[in-house]
């Protein structure tokens, strides 16, 4: 039985960083095993609730309750995991938390929000504020993205290793045999 190595759990060059940079990569891979603890018990506590509640008949899939209350559960499972995801990228040391990733974490929570609103006892005052929301994050999303791509066209190439590469352009890139989309 092979033991746990502590050293390959840290980044690759741990030695040169600085001492906040090995603070901050400690704290971001603390949280993610907090945040791993809770997506494994959120996950089962669904498992347990969609599936007892469906063979064991008190759980309609139609009613549209039942479906909003599962759907957002789920949803609260894939912010948890893009969180974590953003997160290992900072204890590993490959990049910061980048604000772009925040915004969509941000902005599923606030899709997810709405998706479980019950729109008969939400009032309007509610509804505006909430698309308000969505509104300023997909605006500051946008304005980041264009910034971001300026930049990158004024390097002349951009970072194939980027998670926020859109699908299509990685394709692209690939398909012309490139190691960098030229967009």
């Amino acid at each position: 039985m092979r033991y746990l190595n502590l050293k390959s759990l840290l980044p690759r060059h741990w030695q040169v960083m600085t001492f906040y940079q090995r603070f901050e990569s400690l704290v971001a891979m603390v949280i993610t095993l907090l945040i791993t603890i809770v997506i494994v018990v959120t996950i089962y506590r669904l498992f347990i609730e969609v599936i007892g509640g469906i063979v064991l008949g008190p759980m309609d899939p139609l009613d549209h309750r039942v479906f909003q209350t599962v759907f957002g559960e789920i949803l609260t499972v894939l912010i948890a995991l893009e969180f974590s995801h953003t997160l290992q990228y900072v204890a590993t040391g490959q990049q910061s938390t980048q604000t772009k990733v925040i915004l969509l974490i941000a902005l599923l929570a606030v899709t997810r929000k709405f998706i479980i609103l019950d729109i008969k006892e939400t009032t309007p005052l509610v509804m505006t504020g909430l698309a308000a929301i969505a509104l300023a994050l997909g605006i500051v999303y946008w304005l980041l993205r264009e910034r971001d791509d300026r930049l990158e066209r004024a390097r002349g190439g951009c970072n194939p290793g980027n998670p926020l590469m859109d699908t299509a352009s990685r394709r692209r890139a690939e398909d012309k045999g490139e190691s960098c989309c030229n967009s």
